[in-house]
């Protein structure tokens, strides 16, 4: 048997048992592997439906053009169904989403518009409003629109939800779902309700979304939303694809929790996921407490792990956030072993001659360069060497007529492998701000002496 092409292999996803993270959760839980649909996500099921729903309706026309505003997956859906049924695709997303999903999307050969996150919904830069100025002016187009297009729940209610009652045998108590568009929870939760009203439908949402405060006292405060690191759940609106009818309680998880789980599900359940994955499971064992043995728990693992490997699989990227603390050597242990040492610095406005007798008199080879306490370059025995041989005038004229670039400055998080890194000919050290905020310097001195100690 084969398929007719590849949209055909939409859906149909396993059932998998966690064993290892959930050893202390009395019930049984369950992971809905989204990732083995063709464009690795579940957004594969809805991005087709709406199309298929357009389609019918007339309104997406054949060589018609698709815009869409998506963090990637459902661009993938849209695209991937798109080169087969013959549309052309142009998509806006942030500037949060990671490169991975960019690159996708481009893979797939669409136009994509990367936009500025931190900006009202309604701000002309947003990558909604972006991706509505594009339908107007963009002739023969259709924007699905993803978080008001009904189409979407009604892709889970007819697919998703059926699957998990059939998987499970209509053994299931609780589904556990990261809301973003809302599609997902509403209208699998809405089939699994009509199949046992008792089934519990827990969303799980993040800090700097508006959602669990909307659905507990049905006011929208935007005091709620901040910018957040997480991706493919929470909104600083409300999309009409989220039935908070349907969902009986939202948890929201940190940042960090849902990276450093996201990280946790590969390692130790073997399960290469992604980030609202790891967000999924850590609300799920924030309410562990209230499932008893007979409970059959749902978790839907939306995404694959592929497209967050510059971010939560990403050791630097963590520690640079504060996520990771390990016992590998950062940029704090590396000082902390040292001992505090008065950084030696220069204004930019003394004389070169006096930059010399410094290095002479300590016997150093590099100085920060200062303007009104502010480091604004360095100066190295190199500089100064080469600046004089050229024109011997210099000795008598400012350090800044001579200083290059700044020395990087890095995080107290930082791992010895980034800080080496980063260290080479053009930069003998690096600078890093203290929990007091003062100014140290590591040279390639201090990194020798922290390994050999």
């Amino acid at each position: 048997m084969w398929y007719n092409n590849i949209l055909e292999t939409i859906g149909n996803t396993p059932l998998v048992k966690l064993n290892n993270i959930t050893k202390g959760v009395k019930a049984t839980v369950l992971a809905k592997i989204e990732t083995t649909n063709p464009g690795n996500s579940i957004k594969d099921r809805m991005a087709l439906k709406m199309i298929e729903v357009a389609e019918r309706s007339g309104i997406l026309k054949p060589g018609g053009t698709i815009i869409e505003g998506t963090s990637g997956n459902t661009g993938m859906g849209l695209a991937m169904a798109a080169i087969i049924k013959g549309y052309k695709c142009i998509f806006t997303t942030t500037d949060k989403q990671s490169k991975e999903k960019v690159d996708a999307l481009r893979a797939f050969g669409a136009e994509v518009i990367v936009c500025p996150t931190n900006v009202e919904p309604e701000d002309p830069r947003s990558y909604y409003s972006v991706s509505s100025r594009l339908e107007r002016e963009v002739p023969n187009s259709w924007k699905p629109n993803q978080y008001d297009n009904l189409s979407n729940s009604l892709a889970h209610y007819e697919q998703t939800g059926p699957e998990i009652w059939a998987q499970t045998e209509g053994k299931i108590t609780h589904l556990v779902v990261g809301v973003g568009t809302g599609g997902t929870i509403s209208g699998t939760g809405r089939y699994l309700k009509e199949k046992n009203p008792n089934i519990k439908i827990w969303g799980i949402d993040t800090y700097g979304s508006v959602f669990k405060k909307y659905k507990e006292t049905g006011i929208f405060d935007k005091n709620e939303i901040y910018p957040y690191i997480t991706e493919g759940i929470g909104e600083d609106f409300l999309p009409q694809n989220v039935d908070f009818n349907v969902i009986d309680r939202f948890e929201k998880v940190t940042d960090k929790d849902a990276a450093l789980m996201t990280r946790d599900i590969a390692r130790k359940e073997g399960i290469f996921a992604g980030n609202s994955a790891g967000s999924a499971l850590a609300g799920l064992m924030q309410m562990k407490d209230e499932l008893k043995e007979s409970d059959v728990v749902v978790i839907i693992f939306h995404d694959h792990g592929s497209r967050y490997m510059a971010k939560m699989y990403n050791e630097d990227w963590l520690r640079e956030r504060g996520f990771l603390e390990d016992e590998k050597l950062t940029a704090k242990s590396i000082l902390t072993k040292r001992g505090r040492q008065e950084i030696v610095t220069i204004d930019c406005e003394q004389s070169v001659l006096q930059a010399i007798n410094t290095i002479k008199s300590l016997n150093i080879s590099q100085i920060p360069v200062t303007q009104k306490g502010m480091v604004v370059g360095k100066i190295t025995e190199s500089d100064i060497l080469s600046a004089v041989l050229e024109n011997p005038a210099l000795r008598s004229g400012s350090v800044k007529d001579i200083m290059t670039a700044s020395f990087p400055f890095v995080d107290l998080n930082t791992s010895i492998d980034k800080i080496t890194s980063i260290i080479n000919k053009e930069n003998m050290a690096v600078l890093v701000e203290d929990g007091n905020g003062n100014i140290e310097i590591i040279t390639q001195y201090d990194i020798i002496n922290a390994i050999s100690g």
